[in-house]
């Protein structure tokens, strides 16, 4: 009889242990899909990139107006804190009359910011310290974008 208890616990057992340690994946911040992006153009207006991709997560005006959408993905493994797997940042840069002059897709590769439109290493400008600070989860450790 005792060995018949064991045979029906070590499914249950097997199940709590195998189903607690399933990987979730959570998305924070502004999604932006490619398509999305690819209908925001050099000479677009504020309104249309607003339409787009919405509101901004936070604005700029330092060498003119910038709109930055910052997202996180994280992951999550049973019961551990998340951990930060991604993080871009889509940076629209308006001239003075309020028109796209640049777009960039940061993110970080080999530890750099990187322009995944661009293709390039960003080393410097402006907003640069911002960008590498919100890339590299100084500016915000947690996860409530």
């Amino acid at each position: 009889m005792k060995t018949k208890a064991h045979v029906l616990m070590l499914p249950i057992l097997l199940g709590l242990t195998v189903g607690g340690c399933f990987t979730q994946t959570y998305n924070h911040g502004h999604s932006i899909s490619p398509d999305m992006l690819q209908q925001v153009q050099v000479g677009s207006s504020k309104e249309n990139v607003e339409l787009v991709l919405g509101s901004p997560s936070t604005t700029s005006e330092i060498d003119g107006l910038a709109y930055y959408y910052i997202s996180q993905t994280a992951e999550t493994t049973a019961f551990l804190n998340p951990k930060i797997v991604e993080q871009r940042v889509v940076a629209i840069y308006f001239d003075q009359d309020g028109f796209v002059k640049d777009i960039a897709n940061y993110g970080m590769q080999d530890g750099k910011v990187f322009d995944f439109i661009g293709r390039k290493t960003r080393t410097g400008g402006s907003d640069y310290g911002f960008l590498t600070q919100i890339l590299r989860g100084a500016a915000n450790p947690s996860l409530g974008l």
